[in-house]
């Protein structure tokens, strides 16, 4: 048994009485993120796709920084890459309806693909089990894809809400396991 003065270390090397506080830490911000994803979806995206822009223009600097070392190799490719990335950068930014529609329509596609391989999988898997549920989420893939490519702005705005929902589901699991692991270890330490 550890006495008051002990500090009991747990995973990581860290002492116990920080580990039960970051949980609650980190419980809190993926609560807040939670409430404030599910009930402004819109205005979350938009910040989303402002910070996606502002990275791409600064990518796009970083690379003309490096186009003017005449050390580099390729530097007319680097900085077409700079300039493709900072208008696509100003775009984000200008644009931001049409950001979140590209960023749906990705979505779509990628689901869409993913449903297709699941369903040649499940399809041509031989009688290997688990045949029934591979073909059952290739097809939801697919379905989701489509209605996401179909109306991708709407489409994302929907995502946001039930990512934002499962954060704070998360974030109050969080915050229970920083509760019960403080009570584990004040009795640990007693």
């Amino acid at each position: 048994m550890a006495s008051e003065s002990e500090v009991v270390v747990v995973q990581g090397g860290l002492p116990s009485k920080y580990v039960w506080q970051m949980e609650l830490v980190a419980g809190l911000i993926t609560l807040v993120l939670g409430i404030v994803l599910a009930f402004k979806p819109s205005q979350s995206l938009n910040v989303v796709c402002v910070f996606i822009g502002i990275l791409l223009i600064i990518g796009g600097i970083f690379h003309f920084i490096r186009a003017l070392d005449h050390e580099e190799q390729h530097r007319a490719w680097i900085a077409m890459a700079g300039l493709l990335e900072l208008v696509i950068g100003v775009v984000m930014i200008r644009h931001l309806s049409l950001t979140k529609s590209v960023i749906g329509l990705l979505i779509g596609l990628v689901w869409i693909v993913q449903g297709i391989v699941a369903l040649l999988a499940g399809i041509m898997g031989g009688t290997r089990g688990g045949r029934g549920w591979t073909i059952a989420f290739g097809l939801i893939s697919l379905a989701a894809g489509i209605v996401v490519v179909s109306v991708p702005e709407t489409s994302v705005n929907t995502l946001a809400v039930l990512l934002g929902i499962w954060f704070i589901v998360m974030g109050l699991f969080e915050l229970a396991a920083g509760f019960v692991l403080r009570s584990e270890l004040k009795k640990a330490a007693s």
